[in-house]
């Protein structure tokens, strides 16, 4: 094959003879183990993994790398074994294949699940050898090259994952030929239809600017010469995506987009990057805003160079990018520029420092998230990073993605720092932990060593390092609470059937166990607390088919010490306090939420479904509880600061408070820390002495 030749011929002209022996070895025994089989397109089959290697060729990537990209289908394709691969051309080779090999599909997972889980398993081969991702990476490469065999609907699925996953992968290891190519084909296979309308446009509008495109880089060649920089100068059109998702993201026509075009300079060395700076933006005005040094602040993958908007003639905006050589080099082909013009017996000597920190953060996401898709979820988080530079009290420059908060700032110091926050400052002034940072704030957090991750920001952080981690706690530091709470709520809905709890046997856990696809006992009566398994479901399928043994033993209420953890929650719609009658609702992610049992929320909703259960609140609990107090006070001078006297008096605190003024008298709205009702009681009778108190009420809702 023709094909073949050309990979023999291209990669002797870097690696040693033995090592193209071993690639003629490894294609001769790749086409033997897919002798018979056929692309869609008619091909032989062999002539994808030869596609692959000639594009990790161009790399200048090693010898087992291009050895397991012409091998790198035949463990899951044929009848070959790694254990085979390991035998004929090593270990190393045979690691490789197996880390872009997909995993045998389980018979109940979801077609979702089982994507989730071969990508995690990808994932975490490349985080132990960057080369298992260059090899995937120009296997989907090849793959969109020739998509047009397949059927449209299978076109958009596997273009829209290239968009969400593969295309920004390469851009976070900085292999920006791969990256801009994948996502050229993405768009067109994605967006068949709006990729045909942009070809169109782009060539119209190629003729009329061609002319200006070429004034603009004899000026630009001239102005240089003038000050005496060396420099390469191309002009190049902007990529269809690019083009497309900025009239998506800023609302414009194709008319409005002018700046499709943009200018690279190559020069020596880095203060002739500066020098030509300079001389550019005396020959024509930079646009204020639209400058960024990513020289002195590299991007996450290594990128460095110098990137200014100018306003070119005719009122044409234009974009210059400004970098020497090796500059070049790296943000052409990122991770792999460490292969590029090597020999190959030289070692593998590191990733820039914050590709390696990634890599590393995705290794921690995998080993915290129990859940595939959960962990695709942070994955796709981390994927469409921002350019967002924050500086810690030291001047040390962290990079965020853009809507990362104080939280994410903090786990991205250290798990340690993230789970003990408490509060933090930004540039000198305390801030709430969910307050966005913006490009050069400097920020310091505070701890506090019994503090605790809250639930509630994962509503707010950025980050998938941040989400992971606060999951993580959330799962396992409170896992034997629900654990308990599912075990009291499973045992008072047996007794509701009169069943005794004790008389379950290890037959029908084990039983129940297998057929509700979890781990363990354990597990199952944690979704429960969690509002995962309704407790009145698993009590009938844990005693069916079997016969069930009756009960003397009444169901009694589930008793609430306000101690539970996070497992129990107390409605912020009607605040709850002990001495109220209350009702637990059990809710799906949130556990087993404590209503009042006159709450407006869920007056609506039927009290004998199977997510509603009897509680009760328990005897000497020694902890606070909120309760929405209103006050209507005459208006007069000092009339908070005495109301607030009273409050404190009666031994509470005030943890909120809101005003509004209604002519003569001023609505105040309280939340106060209350031990129970005859405590809140005891706070109210000493407000009505007060002669500023006109009205005082509990509010609920």
């Amino acid at each position: 094959m023709a094909e073949a030749e050309l990979l023999f011929s291209e990669t002797s002209q870097y690696l040693k003879s033995e090592d193209v022996i071993q690639l003629k070895n490894a294609y001769a025994f790749g086409q033997g183990a897919h002798s018979g089989q056929f692309r869609k397109s008619g091909e032989p089959y062999i002539s994808h993994p030869l596609a692959v290697a000639r594009i990790l060729s161009t790399l200048h990537l090693d010898a087992p790398t291009l050895t397991a990209a012409l091998l790198h289908d035949v463990v899951e394709d044929t009848a070959i074994s790694k254990a085979e691969i390991s035998e004929r051309f090593g270990e190393p080779v045979a690691e490789l294949v197996d880390g872009v090999s997909k995993l045998t599909k389980i018979e109940s997972q979801t077609p979702e699940e089982a994507q989730a889980e071969n990508f995690r398993k990808m994932l975490m081969a490349m985080a132990r050898d960057i080369r298992v991702i260059l090899i995937k990476l120009a296997d989907r490469l090849h793959n969109m090259r020739t998509l047009e065999s397949m059927n449209p609907a299978k076109q958009r699925r596997i273009a829209r994952e290239t968009l969400e996953i593969y295309a920004p992968i390469a851009h976070r290891l900085g292999l920006n030929n791969i990256y801009q190519e994948l996502q050229e084909l993405g768009f067109r296979y994605c967006y068949p239809m709006r990729y045909k309308v942009l070809v169109k446009a782009t060539k119209a509008a190629r003729g009329n600017r061609r002319e200006v495109v070429g004034k603009i880089l004899d000026a630009i060649n001239l102005k240089l010469k003038e000050a005496g920089v060396e420099a390469e100068v191309t002009g190049r059109e902007k990529h269809l995506y690019s083009i497309y998702t900025k009239m998506v993201d800023k609302h414009l026509s194709f008319s409005e987009v002018l700046d499709i075009y943009g200018f690279r300079v190559i020069v020596e060395d880095i203060p002739s990057c500066y020098v030509a700076l300079g001389m550019l933006h005396s020959l024509y005005k930079p646009i204020p805003g639209k400058f960024k040094d990513y020289i002195a602040i590299p991007k996450n993958n290594g990128y460095q160079s110098l990137h200014s908007t100018l306003l070119g003639p005719f009122g044409l905006p234009i974009e210059i990018q400004i970098r020497t050589a090796e500059m070049h080099r790296i943000a052409e082909n990122g991770v792999a520029s460490h292969w590029l013009y090597k020999s190959s017996d030289e070692d593998f000597d590191g990733l820039h420092p914050e590709t390696s920190q990634w890599l590393q953060s995705l290794v921690e996401s995998l080993s915290d998230s129990s859940d595939s898709l959960e962990f695709l979820e942070h994955l796709k988080i981390d994927l469409f990073p921002g350019d967002v530079y924050v500086f810690t009290p030291q001047g040390k420059i962290l990079t965020l993605p853009r809507g990362s908060t104080a939280v994410d700032f903090a786990y991205a110091v250290h798990s340690d720092v993230g789970n003990c926050c408490v509060a933090a400052k930004i540039n000198g002034e305390n801030a709430p932990l969910r307050t966005i940072l913006k490009n050069g704030d400097r920020v310091e957090i505070v701890t506090a060593p019994y503090a605790k991750p809250n639930p509630s920001w994962l509503g707010y952080v950025a980050t998938g390092r941040a989400r992971s981690h606060i999951r993580y706690f959330l799962k396992n530091i409170q896992y034997d609470e629900s654990v308990k709470l599912g075990e009291r709520m499973l045992n008072q809905a047996l007794l509701s059937f009169h069943i005794d709890p004790n008389t379950i046997t290890e037959e029908q856990w084990d039983k129940l166990v297998r057929d509700s696809a979890v781990k363990s006992k354990n597990e199952l009566l944690a979704e429960m607390a969690l509002g995962k398994q309704f407790p009145a479901v698993v009590a009938k399928r844990l005693t069916l088919p079997l016969e069930s043994v009756a009960s003397e033993q009444a169901a009694g209420p589930i008793t609430i010490l306000g101690t539970e953890g996070l497992t129990v929650q107390f409605a912020k719609c009607c605040r709850p306090i002990p001495g109220d009658a209350i009702v637990g609702m059990i809710k799906k992610d949130h556990g087993l939420v404590i209503h009042t049992h006159d709450c407006s929320v869920i007056a609506g909703s039927q009290r004998n479904s199977e997510n509603y259960l009897d509680v009760a609140w328990g005897k000497d609990i020694a902890r606070t509880f909120e309760a929405n107090v209103q006050v209507s006070v005459v208006n007069k001078q000092g009339v908070l600061a005495r109301v607030a006297a009273e409050i404190a008096k009666a031994e509470s605190n005030i943890d909120d408070i809101a005003m509004k003024s209604d002519g003569d008298y001023t609505q105040m709205r309280f939340i106060l820390q209350v031990n129970n009702r005859q405590h809140l009681a005891k706070i109210m009778r000493g407000l009505r002495h007060s002669k500023d108190v006109a009205k005082i009420s509990r509010i609920k809702g």
